[in-house]
C-alpha cells in the first residue's frame, strides 16, 4: 500500500517534484470539507438574514404607515382642540354676557341673590320671578290700548265737555282719530260688545279679566269682537270713533276692579321695567294676596304632571 504521492510541477526552466504524504492528503481533504461546510453555513446564514431583512422591511413599512396615520390623527386632534378651545372661549364670553344680563334682570325684577349662588340657580329664581310678573302683566290690564296714546282728559272729577255737569270721569280719554285700532290690554273674555244705550258711551266693549279686573272701551266706530269671545293681550278689538255722548273722535278707556273704577293711568304705565308703579299708586287692590295666588299657579306649572299645567302654560303664552 502506498503511503505517499509525488506531484511534479514543470515550468519553462525546470521541473519540481513535491511529495504528498497520505496524512497531508487527509488534512487537505479535511480542510476542504471544513471550508465547504463554512461556505454552506455562510449561505444558510445569508439566506436567513435575507428573510429577516425582508420581514424588517415589511415591519418598517407598517411602522411608517402607522406613523403617518398617527400624525394625521394628531393633526385632527389638534384642529379639534383648537375648535373646542374657540367654543369654550365663546361660551365663556356668553357666560360673562349672561351674568351681566342676569344682574340687570335681577335688578329690574327686584331680587338680590347671594353672590355665591350658582348662575343656574340664579337663572331659575329670576325666570320664576319673571314668569310671575309676565303672568300678572298678561292677566291684569297693563299698557296702552292704542299704539300711540296721549291723555286728553284724566281720571277724576271734571266738568263734562258736552253737558257741562260736574261729575266723576271714571276713566281716561285718549286722543285718537276716527278709525284708530284699539287693542285689549289683558287676556280676557268679552262680556259686552255693542251700542250701550242711555250711558252716553255709544259703541262699547267690556272685557272681563282674571282676579276681578275688567276694562271698558267706549265711543267706538267699529267693534271687531263678540260677546263670549276670548281675546288675548294686544289683540285688536275695534276702532276708535265718536259714537255716544262725545264731541270729537277719541277713546274712552276704563279699568275696573270688582266693578269699582280705578285710575287707568297707573295701569297704562305698568310694565316689566316699571313693575312697582301700579302697586305704589293703586292701594285699593289686595296686591299681596293676588301675588300669592299667582305664585301658587307658577308652582303648579313647575309640576308637569299636574292637570292644570298644560292649561296654565297655554294661558301664559
Amino acid at each position: 500500500m502506498r503511503h505517499h504521492y509525488q506531484i511534479t510541477v514543470t515550468d519553462c526552466h525546470r521541473a519540481r517534484h513535491y511529495t504528498l504524504t497520505q496524512l497531508m492528503r487527509r488534512a487537505a481533504l479535511a480542510a476542504g470539507g471544513v471550508i465547504g461546510a463554512v461556505f454552506l453555513g455562510c449561505l444558510l446564514v445569508i439566506y436567513a438574514l435575507s428573510g429577516r431583512v425582508e420581514k424588517l422591511d415589511g415591519n418598517l413599512a407598517d411602522l411608517d404607515e402607522r406613523n403617518t396615520s398617527i400624525q394625521q390623527e394628531n393633526e385632527r386632534l389638534i384642529a379639534r382642540q383648537a375648535q373646542l378651545r374657540g367654543r369654550v372661549e365663546a361660551r365663556a364670553s356668553e357666560l360673562i354676557a349672561l351674568s351681566d344680563d342676569l344682574e340687570q334682570l335681577e335688578s329690574i325684577i327686584g331680587i338680590d341673590p347671594p353672590a355665591s349662588l350658582p348662575v343656574a340657580e340664579r337663572m331659575s329664581v329670576a325666570s320664576h320671578t319673571a314668569f310671575e310678573k309676565r303672568l300678572m302683566l298678561a292677566s291684569i290690564p297693563s299698557g296702552y290700548p292704542l299704539e300711540q296714546a296721549t291723555i286728553t282728559s284724566s281720571f277724576g272729577m271734571r266738568d263734562h265737555p258736552v253737558d257741562e255737569e260736574t261729575r266723576l270721569h271714571g276713566g281716561v280719554d285718549l286722543r285718537a282719530s276716527m278709525g284708530t285700532e284699539v287693542k285689549a290690554t289683558a287676556d280676557g273674555v268679552v262680556e259686552y260688545a255693542g251700542k250701550n244705550a242711555g250711558s252716553g258711551m255709544g259703541n262699547m266693549i267690556k272685557i272681563v279679566h282674571n282676579y276681578g279686573f275688567s276694562t271698558v272701551f267706549a265711543h267706538l266706530s267699529d267693534i271687531d269682537v263678540e260677546i263670549g269671545q276670548y281675546v288675548s293681550q294686544g289683540k285688536p278689538i275695534g276702532r276708535s270713533g265718536n259714537s255716544g255722548l262725545s264731541e270729537a273722535p277719541h277713546l274712552h278707556y276704563e279699568v275696573r276692579y270688582l266693578e269699582r273704577r280705578l285710575d287707568p293711568g297707573s295701569f297704562m304705565d305698568w310694565s316689566f321695567e316699571r313693575y312697582q308703579t301700579v302697586f305704589e299708586q293703586e292701594e285699593r287692590v289686595q296686591w299681596q294676596s293676588l301675588a300669592r295666588t299667582v305664585r301658587s299657579k307658577v308652582r303648579i306649572m313647575d309640576r308637569p304632571s299636574s292637570p292644570q299645567a298644560a292649561t296654565l302654560s297655554a294661558i301664559s303664552r
